[in-house]
């Protein structure tokens, strides 16, 4: 079990081929204080045909008449970005990640030394794909947009078939509409995943803004990745669906507190924070009025008043009609 959510910012190809502005997202998520910063590597010579038509949502964001293929080969990565990018992240002690979505990729990122792999959605029933990663034997996170739970657990056997850890292995419930709108969100099917394959689940968010991923940890998702940009007016497929640097250092704060706030035993009992406060905001049975020996507590006598360092209102039937064994001035304790 994954006992810390790990967020991952997902720069994605929002450097635009950039090797600077690469560098610039990698500071923004390490001072975020994300877990990992992810990117893409791929060849594009290797993952699309040359007539492939891109999504909706890319032609809108980019503004372009490139096709996917042309586009793509702009975004990519150099073998020797990599490893420069590497090292920016050991400095900014912030973890690198990327996905790849090519066998050659795969390998590439292998051989670097890359401690944990994340399948694109777009990779769920991709079976060379799936037996490739599952054979580097290292933690995997597995996003299902466009999926059916049927496909996410054929890949799910596959991986763990082909000799991954069952624990080793997270699903994140994802919906790959850039930008997803929030009723076709489904946040219940992370949890509909994780009972069904006794799994660790997780969340990757295509919506505008922070609420949902936030609302996907207080349902228990132990991952939870988000694309973040310089700028959402910079040209590319991906940086209006993308957080901005304020705005992916809120979600981190605020997926850090409540990952506190759901952390406790789920017993129903007195923090240590606010014990102090129970004799001051609770109350206890005094004298309304002066109260003389061997009178009758009566309501027209004794009240309810804080601290609550007398008798409990608790014990307010006991006391009634019982006699006064000494005198009471207003205010006074009630004792019996």
């Amino acid at each position: 079990m994954i006992k810390r959510v790990i967020i991952i910012a997902e720069a994605g190809v929002n450097h635009n081929g950039s090797l600077d502005r690469a560098k610039e997202l990698i500071d923004v998520a390490a001072d975020a204080g994300v877990d990992y910063v992810k990117f893409q590597t791929f060849k594009a010579d290797k993952m699309v045909t040359r007539s492939a038509k891109r999504a909706a949502y890319q032609n809108s964001n980019t503004g372009d008449a490139d096709s996917q293929h042309e586009m793509l080969k702009k975004l990519e990565l150099s073998e020797e970005m990599h490893v420069e990018l590497i090292r920016h992240c050991d400095q900014r002690s912030v973890k690198f990640l990327s996905t790849g979505f090519d066998l050659e990729s795969l390998e590439f990122l292998n051989s670097i030394g890359l401690e944990l792999f994340k399948i694109p959605s777009g990779e769920i029933t991709n079976l060379p794909y799936l037996r490739k990663i599952a054979g580097f034997r290292k933690p995997i996170v597995m996003s299902t947009g466009m999926a059916t739970m049927e496909e996410v657990e054929n890949a799910f056997d596959i991986l763990v078939k082909e000799g991954v850890n069952k624990d080793d292995i997270t699903i994140v419930h994802c919906n790959t509409e850039y930008p997803t709108p929030m009723e076709d969100v489904n946040l219940k099917a992370m949890n509909y995943i994780g009972k069904k394959l006794f799994v660790n689940t997780g969340y990757s968010d295509h919506t505008l803004g922070i609420e949902v991923p936030i609302a996907a940890v207080a349902l228990g998702a132990r991952v939870i990745e988000k694309h973040f940009t310089l700028s959402r007016d910079l040209p590319g497929p991906d940086h209006r669906a993308s957080l901005e640097p304020v705005e992916l250092a809120a979600m981190v704060k605020a997926i850090r507190n409540i990952e506190k706030a759901t952390s406790g035993s789920g017993i129903k009992e007195p923090s240590a924070s606010e014990k102090k406060n129970k004799e001051i905001v609770r109350k206890s049975i005094v004298a309304k009025v002066q109260i003389l020996k061997g009178e009758t507590f009566s309501e027209e006598n004794i009240s309810l008043k804080r601290p609550g360092m007398g008798l409990s209102p608790m014990l307010w039937d006991e006391v009634l009609g019982k006699k006064a064994q000494k005198d009471f001035i207003e205010d006074e304790f009630i004792k019996i």
